[in-house]
C-alpha cells in the first residue's frame, strides 16, 4: 500500500489549514478566549462551584466554533450525503485526525470535549440505523444545531467493560417500562435532556442478549443526577445516576427490544480508529515540540539536543510513531473495504498502542524541557492527563490486548 498522502486529501489538508486561521484562529483569540487553552486553561474551563461541569462560556466558544465549521462545510465532513457530509472514508478522516491533533493545543480540535472543527457523530448513525422514523424526525435536526443532546448511560457501580453483567434493569409494565439501577460516569448529563440508558429486560447476567437500549428523559420523576465525578483532567461532564422506579413509554426504547448491545458496540471500530489517529498526532506534537526545545536550550555552553541523553528517547518516540503511523493507515484503509470484525485485531493494536503513545510522548517533553516542562504554561500536563483516560475509557488497553490476543492464539468467535 502506497501510503504517502493522497494527492486530493493533501488538498483537503491545505483547505483546512487555511480555514483554521481565518476562521478559528482568531476567535481563539479574541475576547481573552485564549484562556481556555494557556495555563489558566483548566480553572477558566471548569465550574468550580457546580459540581465541577464545563463553564457556559467555555462551551458556547465551542458551539460558535462548530457553527462556524458547519457552516464552511467542514463539521459534517465524516457524515453521508443525506445528512449534509462528504462521506469522509475511514483513511481520509484518519489522516485529518492526526494532522489536526499534530497542531497542539486550540480551538480548532479540542478532545477533551470531543470537538472538532472536522466532527464525529456516533450518535447521528446510531440514530440513524436504530432509531424509529419518529424518533429521527424528533432528534435529528438537533443533533446538528445543538439544540438536542443525549446523553450515554452504560458503565455501572459494579461494572466497566464488563457490559453484559449490567445491574440495571426494565420492567414492562402495561404500556410502560419501569426502571432501576445506577449508571457511572455517564457522559454529558450537564446539559442532556435525555440518557440513553442501557438496562436488562430479559436473560441472565453475562448474556449479551436480554439488554435493552431507552431514550429516558432526565427531568423524569425517579431520575436522579447525584453528583459529577471529578476527574483527572478537569472539568468534567462524568455523573453517578440513580433511577428509582422511572417509567417510560414503549416510545423511548431505541432500536430492538433485548438488542440494546448492538448500539453500544455501533460506529466502534471508526471510533477507535479515529481516536488512535488523534493520539498519535498528540504524541507527534509532543515529540517536535520537545526537538524543538532541545535545539533552542542552551547548557553548559552548548545546545541541549547535543546530549545522546536526549536524543536517544525522543529518537525511539519518533520511531514508534512512525510505525505506528504505518497501522494506523493501514488499518483505516482496510475498514474502507472489508468486513469490519476481520480487522478488529488491527483496530485493537492501533488503539492501545496510539493511547500509550502518546502518554509516554507526553512525559518525555516534560523531562526534556525540564522544569518549565512541568508547569502549566506549556502544554504537555494537559495532553498527558487528557489522553490517560483513553487509556482506561471507550474500550480499555487491557480489553484491546485481548482481542489482539484472541486472534493471536486462535480464540476468536467465527
Amino acid at each position: 500500500m502506497d501510503l504517502t498522502i493522497p494527492a486530493e486529501v493533501q488538498v483537503t489538508l491545505d483547505a483546512l489549514d487555511e480555514f483554521i486561521e481565518r476562521e478559528i484562529k482568531p476567535l481563539e483569540q479574541q475576547d481573552d478566549n485564549s484562556r481556555f487553552f494557556d495555563h489558566r486553561r483548566e480553572w477558566a474551563r471548569t465550574d468550580w462551584e457546580n459540581g465541577g461541569v464545563p463553564r457556559k462560556d467555555w462551551e458556547e466558544l465551542l458551539a460558535e466554533m462548530r457553527r462556524r465549521a458547519d457552516a464552511a462545510g467542514w463539521l459534517r465532513l465524516a457524515l453521508p450525503e443525506e445528512y449534509g457530509g462528504k462521506a469522509a472514508t475511514n483513511l481520509e478522516m484518519a489522516i485529518i485526525r492526526e494532522h489536526l491533533a499534530a497542531k497542539g493545543l486550540g480551538l480548532h480540535n479540542d478532545l477533551q470535549n470531543e470537538s472538532s472543527v472536522v466532527g464525529n457523530f456516533p450518535i447521528v448513525l446510531m440514530m440513524r440505523d436504530f432509531g424509529t422514523e419518529a424518533q429521527k424526525a424528533e432528534w435529528m435536526p438537533g443533533f446538528f444545531d445543538g439544540s438536542r443532546r443525549l446523553a450515554f448511560g452504560l458503565t455501572e457501580p459494579g461494572h466497566g467493560s464488563d457490559a453484559a453483567h449490567l445491574e440495571t434493569t426494565a420492567v414492562p409494565d402495561g404500556e410502560e417500562w419501569v426502571i432501576n439501577g445506577q449508571k457511572r460516569f455517564n457522559s454529558g448529563l450537564h446539559h442532556a435532556s435525555h440518557d440513553i440508558i442501557f438496562a436488562r429486560t430479559s436473560g441472565e447476567p453475562g448474556e449479551p442478549l436480554g439488554i435493552t437500549a431507552f431514550l429516558v428523559p432526565t427531568d423524569a420523576p425517579g431520575f436522579s443526577v447525584d453528583f459529577f465525578w471529578w476527574t483527572f483532567n478537569m472539568p468534567t461532564d462524568h455523573a453517578e445516576v440513580t433511577m428509582r422506579e422511572v417509567r417510560v413509554g414503549a416510545d423511548t426504547v431505541f432500536g430492538r427490544v433485548d438488542h440494546g448491545l448492538a448500539l453500544a458496540q455501533h460506529f466502534v471500530h471508526e471510533n477507535r480508529i479515529r481516536q488512535a489517529a488523534a493520539s498519535l498526532g498528540a504524541a507527534q506534537y509532543c515529540i517536535n515540540e520537545a526537538v524543538r526545545y532541545a535545539n533552542t536550550r542552551v547548557t553548559w555552553g552548548k545546545k541541549l539536543s547535543s546530549n545522546q541523553a536526549i536524543q536517544f528517547p525522543l529518537v525511539e518516540l519518533h520511531t514508534d510513531a512512525a510505525a505506528l503511523r504505518l497501522l494506523v493507515r493501514a488499518t483505516a484503509a482496510e475498514l474502507d473495504r472489508r468486513n469490519h470484525m476481520e480487522v478488529t485485531h488491527h483496530v485493537a493494536m492501533c488503539n492501545y498502542r496510539a493511547n500509550r503513545l502518546a502518554c509516554d510522548a507526553a512525559d518525555r517533553a516534560m523531562q526534556t524541557c525540564g522544569g518549565v516542562g512541568y508547569t502549566r504554561h506549556m502544554p504537555f500536563e494537559h495532553i498527558y492527563r487528557h489522553h490517560r483516560r483513553y487509556r482506561i475509557t471507550e474500550g480499555s488497553e487491557e480489553i484491546q490486548m485481548r482481542k489482539v490476543g484472541q486472534h493471536l492464539f486462535g480464540f476468536t468467535r467465527s
